[in-house]
């Protein structure tokens, strides 16, 4: 394991990012026709919401020990990791236009982090108050979704025209504050960028181990996992003649 890094952080990303793998293969079975259940509502919909709440947290909490660890790091470190983002959520954006149309992933959950990552520099130097600023984005958010626009501009913020489908769609309202508040937890449980409760360095058992890797690993799994799935998954239904 890198030095540095901090296993039980790893481990819950890679938690997230196995749930988030079981959850696309269920959708992706829908989208194909071999799976009739409705995937974007109820329990399906709150697995979803988890997965991605746990994924956006510990964007903040990350952000927190960066800065804790080393303040003097410039904003444009923060501004070169963002836009790294940024451009694999914008190409995310063009293969799902072409290839979804209807569905094309304007601001996802990658726009979000890379927005993140960028903006959320000025309040780093909160920490804990960022409780308080999260909470605020997480209210306005739950206002914003309740307005429709006629235009689609201010989609980013999660005003969005009524008609407008997205198959990923993290608006900086209410999701902005799910980071901050990772934020201002990661200050309370890591003040100075060291853990708060003692924990045992990273267990012996190879299920964490796993997970702890596949966390380290998560943006690469995220851009790979659904292009292998639904690949593969098309061209059963292709050589099967569809699904039964």
């Amino acid at each position: 394991m890198k030095v540095g890094r901090l296993w039980e952080i790893d481990a819950l990303r890679g938690s997230a990012i196995v749930a988030m793998v079981v959850y696309h293969l269920a959708w992706d079975l829908n989208y194909l026709g071999f799976y009739h259940g409705d995937v974007t509502a109820g329990l399906w919909l709150l697995f979803q919401k988890a997965i991605l709440t746990t994924f956006v947290f510990l964007v903040g909490v990350s952000l927190w020990l960066g800065y804790a660890r080393m303040r003097r790091v410039r904003f444009t470190a923060y501004l070169s990791r963002g836009l790294k983002i940024l451009v694999w959520g914008i190409l995310i954006t063009v293969v799902t236009r072409l290839f979804l149309g209807e569905g094309t992933v304007f601001f996802g959950v990658l726009h979000l982090i890379g927005f993140a990552l960028i903006f959320a520099y000025p309040f780093l130097r909160f920490g804990a108050g960022n409780l308080v600023f999260g909470a605020a984005f997480i209210a306005a958010g739950n206002y914003f979704a309740r307005i429709t626009v006629d235009f689609p501009w201010l989609v980013w913020l999660g005003l969005s025209p009524p008609d407008l489908y997205m198959v990923d769609y993290v608006p900086v309202f209410p999701w902005f504050g799910v980071v901050l508040v990772g934020i201002g937890a990661g200050c309370i449980f890591y003040p100075r960028g060291a853990r708060l409760i003692r924990l045992k360095e990273i267990p012996s058992a190879r299920a964490v181990r796993l997970l702890t890797y596949l966390g380290y690993r998560s943006l690469v799994i995220y851009l790979v996992h659904q292009p292998v799935l639904f690949g593969f998954l098309y061209s059963w239904k292709g050589f099967a003649g569809g699904p039964p």
